[in-house]
């Protein structure tokens, strides 16, 4: 690992350390899938519990909550959804994460106080840590000519979540590199090279062996191409081969 890696697997276990002998629950900044592989290869040093979370069910960028022994957690985290619309929905330009990201950033906020930023038509949702949330509120009225209003989107709220195709495939085997190939419809060689690159996580824990099965359930990230959830076998073909059902992330 590198020394900001180190660094932070160090911050982590010490975030647990203080959690545990104060009493209370704390909780880290939005872990990218890279740091929260980090967390996962030091989880055996921490001395409470944890959770991970962002905002809704299968965020890729997730927060995590240290929490003391016997404590009683009711998932009350640091952060806020905030729900973007164009003040003018008519006139409004088609805006992009790389747009939303970019306006966000230029205001001076740091990435690892955002989470996952989800567009749905002309409404857009960006999960936040809550110490922010006024600043974005006050500050952010524009994305690029498209003027903006920001305010909290209501918990639970059914479009605080990601757009998912439910798709189907056929794989030769339920091993990693088959599933992947599938998936992202290339060569299953193409599929091991994104393994030994390290670009592959599955509920954010990196892949190094294209050799492992997937579970019903599991979430495959590719860094750099996208998202998917593995949901189940369905059977085989006439020719022995595996139908698999997942959800492609959109």
């Amino acid at each position: 690992m590198t020394k900001e890696e180190t660094m932070l697997g160090r911050h982590l276990v010490d975030l647990s350390r203080q959690a545990y002998e104060r009493g209370i629950p704390l909780y880290s900044n939005f872990l990218n899938l890279n740091e929260q592989n980090i967390f996962h290869g030091c989880a055996s040093e921490l001395y409470g519990a944890y959770e991970l979370f962002g905002g809704y069910e299968g965020a890729e960028r997730q927060m995590i909550a240290f929490l003391p022994d016997a404590f009683v957690f009711q998932g009350d985290y640091p952060l806020v959804c905030c729900m973007i619309t164009p003040q003018n929905r008519r006139f409004s330009q088609e805006l992009t994460h790389r747009d939303v990201l970019g306006s966000l950033m230029s205001l001076g906020i740091e990435r690892e106080t955002l989470g996952d930023i989800l567009i749905q038509e002309q409404d857009i949702y960006v999960f936040c840590h809550s110490s922010i949330f006024a600043f974005i509120q006050q500050e952010l009225t524009r994305i690029r000519n498209t003027p903006v209003s920001v305010t909290a989107a209501q918990p639970g709220e059914p479009a605080c979540s990601p757009h998912l195709e439910a798709c189907q495939g056929i794989v030769p085997s339920n091993r990693l590199d088959a599933v992947l190939a599938a998936m992202c419809r290339i060569s299953r060689s193409q599929a091991c090279d994104l393994i030994h690159r390290g670009l592959v996580f599955i509920n954010g824990k990196q892949m190094s062996s294209p050799k492992g099965s997937c579970h019903p359930g599991e979430i495959i990230s590719i860094r750099g191409t996208g998202r998917f959830q593995f949901l189940a076998e369905e059977g085989e073909t006439r020719k022995g081969r595996i139908k698999i059902s997942y959800n492609r992330y959109r």
